[in-house]
């Protein structure tokens, strides 16, 4: 990569928008017990660092000449789309945005105000490969410039542009010890590691993707490129089956073992966490590689300079209670679980004096009422620390109890919980 390209790229992009901040956080350097810096591309115009390859993409096609009539065209129902809306206003060029039928609302309508009017949506499929199909198609047929969201040179130069404003922003002559980005098409970190490359030791950089769509991780283990046969979408920013082909060359110098993969649930607490003690809103992608530092954990981070990129922060307040769930579950604060309990008089305030003083009852569900003798409950229960739940067992046991804990269970989880 060509450092003095991705520098003109950044200069021409202030004509866009500011710098994002490389803010230090007090909160997680006492922590660990480290410098932590935080790069905040959650503030952008778009809250996440995908305007910025849009923007060189389409940059580099207007300064041929090449958009003329033409109409540029993505596929996409988050922050690309988000992005890409935005520079088509900027560049007052038309862009059709494809999305799938699915999307929320919310999400349309502010893809709809970034464009300005110079935008059309198109709501096509159930799920994203339709929706792709149905751009690549429209692209062929009109001759339109297809803006890919992280699989092409001119993206990933302009997602570089965010190590080279980290360079500048680090006080002094430092270098970061370890540099933690996330990963899931793989534009983002292709793009800063090629610019930090000779800066920042190799083995300083630390991959970060979701445990449940680790496309990087298992194509540097397989050496090649592996497509997943299915994803966990709920880390949408990062829930890629397979990583770019530009990016997997970029990043196939590094070891298998500088990719950390992070349960969904996990990202749920440093969401919560971020959101109650900082007042800083992250999407799931966008707490990747803040969470990746609870499992470094503080022996390996204390001492070193750390910069996390916080990649997004577009989250829809509606997932919150469904965030908040997953974290005290992760956090073994919460567990369900069904009880077999004695279809009798007394039964239940019975069990009920089992609880302790910290434990409290969230969910209550007879699962069968018609037995002879005893019925299935489901119960939710909530507490103050993981290890209250320890005695609550011990004394569902001595009681002569049956229960089974389906708090991991996925599939039982799906239809009941």
């Amino acid at each position: 990569m060509n450092r003095a390209d991705v520098e003109t790229a950044l200069e021409i992009m202030r004509g866009l928008f500011p710098e994002t901040p490389l803010q230090y956080n007090q909160h997680l350097s006492s922590r660990f017990g480290a410098d932590i810096w935080l790069k905040r591309e959650d503030l952008t115009p778009v809250r996440s660092y995908k305007i910025r390859g849009a923007f060189n993409f389409m940059r580099k096609v207007i300064g041929r000449g090449g958009q003329g009539r033409t109409t540029f065209v993505c596929a996409s129902a988050g922050n690309h789309a988000q992005g890409f809306a935005f520079v088509c206003r900027h560049f007052g060029v038309e862009g059709v945005v494809f999305m799938p039928v699915t999307t929320p609302q919310q999400k349309i309508e502010k893809t709809r105000i970034f464009g300005g009017g110079t935008i059309e949506i198109r709501l096509v499929g159930d799920i994203f490969d339709q929706c792709y199909a149905a751009a690549r198609t429209f692209v062929e047929e009109t001759g339109g410039h297809m803006v890919p969201p992280f699989d092409h040179d001119d993206i990933i130069e302009g997602q570089a542009t965010v190590a080279a404003e980290i360079m500048t922003q680090l006080p002094g002559d430092v270098v970061p010890d370890l540099v933690l980005m996330p990963v899931g098409g793989g534009g983002l970190s292709a793009g800063m590691t090629g610019y930090l490359d000779g800066i920042v030791k190799d083995e300083s950089f630390l991959l970060v993707e979701p445990a449940g769509a680790p496309s990087l991780k298992r194509s540097l283990e397989s050496g090649h490129i592996v497509t997943l046969p299915k994803v966990d979408n709920f880390v949408d920013g990062a829930a890629v089956a397979r990583i770019g082909d530009l990016n997997f060359a970029a990043l196939a110098r590094f070891d298998s073992a500088q990719v950390l993969l992070l349960p969904e649930n996990a990202l749920c607490v440093t969401m919560i966490d971020m959101l109650n003690v900082e007042g800083v809103v992250l999407e799931p992608a966008g707490a990747l590689s803040v969470a990746a530092l609870d499992r470094l954990g503080a022996a390996r981070l204390k001492g070193k300079t750390v910069v996390c990129v916080v990649s997004g922060g577009n989250f829809d307040f509606e997932r919150l209670p469904d965030v908040k769930e997953r974290a005290m579950r992760f956090s073994g604060v919460k567990k369900y679980f069904v009880l077999r309990l004695p279809q009798r008089p007394g039964a239940l305030r019975d069990f009920l004096q089992l609880l302790g003083p910290n434990d409290d009852i969230a969910r209550f569900e007879y699962l069968k009422k018609s037995a002879r003798n005893f019925g299935s409950v489901l119960l939710g229960i909530e507490t103050t620390a993981p290890e209250n739940f320890v005695g609550l067992f011990e004394r569902i046991d001595a009681a002569g109890l049956t229960y089974e804990d389906i708090t991991e269970n996925e599939v039982l989880g799906n239809f009941l919980i």
